[in-house]
């Protein structure tokens, strides 16, 4: 953290480096533990690298950063979505996760106004994320930044083996 004038501490927030992607691997399975689906968070620091940093980075990522500590303490983990309604690119916010001796101190606020502000100097016009209905606590955060629930929208997904069913479909 740095001091400001007034001899506050303000988190620390940066981009992250090909030197971050082993503890955000880790923060990524702390998180996994939190949301109660360990077995679900397979991605590899070499998946992650590659997708961070590769030739073709697919999805970025912020680190709040304890500098007094020399400690990365959050990351936020996002990717550019497209809106047809608006015609303009928004940012999705895959994982936002400060660790549990963090929390309180302003990492989370810092990590998102972050990307609010990536949002807001690109010309983006939404900033999305899903928080699971049990944790009553983001939701609580997410609603005192001003943040509202989608209730009309529900969330589907596809993956293993219906997945791969309709890959294998005769669309013809």
């Amino acid at each position: 953290m740095r001091q400001g004038p007034a001899r506050t501490l303000f988190p620390v927030i940066r981009a992250a480096t090909p030197d971050d992607v082993p503890e955000i691997h880790t923060m990524i399975r702390e998180l996994a533990e939190y949301e109660r689906s360990p077995d679900e968070a397979r991605a590899t620091e070499e998946q992650l690298t590659e997708a961070l940093f590769g030739p073709h980075p697919a999805v970025f990522a912020l680190i709040a950063e304890d500098v007094t500590h020399g400690e990365r303490i959050g990351f936020a983990l996002w990717f550019r979505n497209f809106s047809t309604w608006t015609g303009t690119h928004g940012v999705y916010l895959e994982d936002l996760y400060v660790r549990p001796s963090a929390r309180g101190r302003g990492h989370g606020r810092a990590l998102l106004s972050a990307l609010a502000r990536i949002c807001v100097e690109r010309g983006y016009e939404r900033f999305e994320w899903w928080v699971l209905n049990w944790n009553d606590p983001s939701i609580g955060f997410y609603r005192s930044l001003g943040a509202e629930p989608m209730d009309d929208w529900t969330v589907f997904r596809m993956s293993g083996d219906p997945l791969h069913a309709l890959a294998k479909a005769n669309t013809a």
